[in-house]
């Protein structure tokens, strides 16, 4: 076996994968093995920079395999720069998602009402939202209140 090569259980242990994932990614299609030997699979060194470039998007950049897989088998920049925006785009959302249920939870922390729909601010947002949902109108109050502007 050339020197250059690695069995796909040390290429599994120097990228923090299992031998499974690497497999699957193989059934996908994200990556080949050079060659194979019985029943074990040999990677190259290029083969390894593949690997890496496709952790760069799913560990990394948080993409879904097969986000991961439209973006490295895109053709040309244009392609991939457009998936690229709309993962930016829908991760911006979901950070200002997540961003707005640590507030409500911090407010919901620090609330020293025994009952917390007593609390002002927890009871006025639940009497909209019941208010909303028995009018039929979508609800877009948001829980906490706007930032005043100095």
């Amino acid at each position: 076996m050339p020197d250059d090569l690695c069995s796909i259980s040390d290429v599994a242990r120097a990228f923090g994968l299992s031998v499974p994932a690497l497999r699957y990614y193989e059934e996908r299609g994200l990556i080949e093995a050079s060659e194979r030997r019985g029943r074990v699979r040999y990677y190259s060194r290029d083969d390894l920079g593949r690997l890496a470039y496709i952790q760069l998007w799913h560990e990394d950049g948080m993409l879904s395999l097969a986000d991961t897989q439209a973006i490295v088998e895109s053709d040309t920049v244009v392609d991939r720069s457009r998936l690229i925006e709309d993962q930016a785009a829908r991760m911006r959302e979901r950070i200002g998602n997540l961003s707005r249920a640590v507030a409500v939870l911090e407010h919901m922390l620090g609330c020293r009402t025994d009952r917390a729909r007593d609390c002002p601010m927890t009871g006025g947002y639940i009497r909209a939202r019941v208010d909303a949902a028995l009018s039929g109108e979508d609800f877009a109050d948001d829980f906490l209140p706007k930032a005043s502007e100095p």
